[in-house]
C-alpha cells in the first residue's frame, strides 16, 4: 500500500530515467559542495598540527586517490543501472535481505552524522547572533536542511548552486586574512605545532574520514549521464575538496599553531568564519539526510514489504534527528558512529568485484536496463557475501597494519572474486522486487514537474 506523498519520490527504489539527468558539473558541484565541508576543514587543521606540510600533502593526495578510485568503480555502476546503492547491493552480491542491512546501516550511521553536524552549526550561528540558544538553532538549521532534502536532487542542486561558490569565496577570505601576516613559505616549512602524525596515520584520516561517502557514491552518480561523466566529476570534486579546503586547514593550523579550525576561523574574521562553518555543513549534511533516507526506504520496502514516500521518510528522519541534535544525545554515540564506519569499506569492494568481475547477477540488470525498471527478481540471501563482509570488516577493525579501510575493501574484495571463482556466490531464495513495483506505480502517479532544460 503506497504511503502519503510528501515532497518528491526522486526514484527511491527504481533507476533514474535519461531524461531526468544532469550535465557533470552540475553533479560535481555537488560533489565538491559535498567533501568541502566542514569536517574536511577539521581534517586539514588536525594534519597540519601534526605534520609537515608536504606530508600533509602527501597525505591528501594518497587519501583522495583511494577515494576516487573506491567512488568511480562504485560510481560507474550507479550511473550505468541508475539504481541508489542499497537498491543496486540487490544484484550487486547483496541479495534482497543483505542489501536491508546496508540500507539500515547507511540510514543510521548518516541520521547520526547529521544531527552531529546540525549542532555544531547550531553553536557557530549561536555565537554569531545569538538571539536563540543553541538547542533551538539545532532544531532550525536541521529542518531547514530537511526542507532542502525534501524536493530530493533538484532542489540539493540549486542549493549547490548558491552556497558552494560563495563558501569557496569565504573560505579564501579567511585564509587570507589569517595568513596576511605570516610568510607562506616558511609556514610550508614550519614544524607542525602537535604530536607528529606519521604519513599512513594521515593518509588513514583522509581515506577513512570520507569512506561512507565515496561507498554511497551511486545515491549520487545515478544523475549522470556517462562513464565519462562520473571521472570528470569525482577526480575533480574530490581533489579539490581535499586540496583547497584540508591544505587551507593545514595552512592554517600551522599559522595559528592550533588544531581548532572553528576558534581559528570565528576569532579572525568573525561572522564570515561563522558563516564558513554553517555553509560548510549544509553541502554535505543535504547528503547525509538525502542518503540516509533513501536507506531507510529500502530497508523498510524490503523487510516490511511496503514502499514508504522517500519525502515522507525524509521529513521524519530530518526532524527526529535535529530534535537529537538539540537534546544533546547524538554526541554520545560519535564512537558508536565511527565504529559502525568498519562497515562501509567492505561494501564497495563487494559491490566492485560482483558487478566488474564475478558478474553473477549482471546480465539481470543489463537486460532490464533498457525497460527503466529494476530485475523482477533478487536472490534473497547470498551467504557467502555476509561471511566476506563481516570478516573483512573485522579484520579492518583488529589488523593493526597499514590502513584500515583499504584492508578490508581489499581483502573484501579479492575474497569475493575468490569465492565466485570457486563457485561459492551462489543465492538462497528468491524475492519478487514488489515494493519497486509499487514505487513505479507511485512515480506515475505522482504530478511530475515540467522537463528541466539541463545544458
Amino acid at each position: 500500500m503506497a504511503s502519503v506523498a510528501v515532497g518528491t519520490e526522486d526514484h527511491a527504489l527504481t533507476r533514474v530515467p535519461l531524461s531526468e539527468r544532469y550535465s557533470w558539473w552540475q553533479v560535481a558541484v555537488q560533489r565538491f559542495g559535498q567533501i568541502s565541508a566542514l569536517s574536511q576543514f577539521l581534517l586539514g587543521a588536525t594534519l597540519g598540527y601534526g605534520m609537515y606540510f608536504w606530508d600533509a600533502f602527501l597525505a591528501l593526495t594518497f587519501g583522495a586517490v583511494i577515494l576516487e578510485i573506491v567512488a568511480i568503480f562504485v560510481g560507474i555502476a550507479g550511473m550505468r543501472e541508475g539504481l541508489q546503492t542499497s537498491v543496486l547491493a540487490r544484484w550487486t552480491g547483496f541479495g534482497h535481505a543483505g542489501s536491508s542491512l546496508i540500507g539500515l546501516a547507511i540510514g543510521i550511521s548518516l541520521i547520526g552524522w547529521f544531527g552531529i553536524q546540525s549542532a555544531v552549526s547550531a553553536q557557530g550561528l549561536e555565537s554569531l547572533l545569538g538571539v536563540f540558544p543553541v538547542w533551538a538553532w539545532s532544531l532550525i538549521f536541521g529542518l531547514a536542511v530537511t526542507l532542502v532534502v525534501l524536493f530530493g536532487f533538484h532542489s540539493m542542486q540549486w542549493v549547490a548552486n548558491i552556497t558552494v561558490p560563495v563558501f569557496v569565496l569565504l573560505v579564501g577570505w579567511s585564509i587570507i586574512s589569517e595568513l596576511s601576516d605570516h610568510s607562506l613559505g616558511a609556514l610550508m616549512s614550519s614544524a607542525p605545532a602537535g604530536p607528529q602524525l606519521s604519513l599512513l596515520e594521515g593518509t588513514t584520516f583522509v581515506a577513512g574520514g570520507f569512506i561512507v561517502g565515496a561507498v554511497i557514491t551511486p545515491d549520487m552518480t545515478r544523475f549522470n549521464r556517462s562513464t565519462a561523466d562520473v571521472v570528470k566529476q569525482t577526480v575533480i570534486g574530490i581533489t579539490l575538496g581535499e586540496y583547497v579546503i584540508g591544505l587551507s586547514g593545514v595552512l592554517l593550523a600551522h599559522a595559528t599553531r592550533s588544531g581548532d579550525i572553528i576558534q581559528i576561523v570565528t576569532s579572525s574574521v568573525g561572522w564570515v568564519g561563522v558563516l564558513v562553518i554553517v555553509l560548510g555543513t549544509i553541502k554535505i549534511n543535504d547528503w547525509n539526510l538525502y542518503s540516509s533516507g533513501l536507506g531507510i526506504v529500502n530497508f523498510v520496502g524490503t523487510v516490511f514489504g511496503r514502499h514508504i514516500n522517500r519525502g515522507l521518510v525524509t521529513l521524519v528522519v530530518g526532524v527526529v534527528g535535529s530534535v537529537l541534535a538539540a537534546a544533546g544525545i547524538l554526541d554520545r554515540f560519535v564512537d558508536f558512529l565511527v565504529l559502525l564506519g568498519v562497515a562501509f569499506p567492505p561494501i564497495a569492494g563487494i559491490m566492485v568485484a560482483e558487478y566488474f568481475v564475478v558478474k553473477r547477477w549482471r546480465g539481470e540488470l543489463e537486460s532490464t536496463r533498457e525497460s527503466g525498471a529494476p530485475p523482477a527478481t533478487a536472490p534473497t540471501w547470498v551467504p557467502a557475501t555476509l561471511i566476506i563482509w563481516v570478516g573483512a570488516a573485522l579484520i579492518g577493525k583488529y589488523w593493526e597494519w597499514g590502513l584500515p579501510s583499504v584492508n578490508s575493501l581489499v581483502i573484501a574484495f579479492v575474497g569475493y572474486v575468490v569465492a565466485g571463482r570457486l563457485g561459492l556466490v551462489r543465492g538462497v531464495g528468491v524475492t519478487r522486487e514488489k515494493d519497486t513495483e509499487e514505487a513505479l506505480v507511485d512515480e506515475t502517479e505522482e504530478v511530475r514537474r515540467p522537463s528541466r532544460d539541463r545544458p
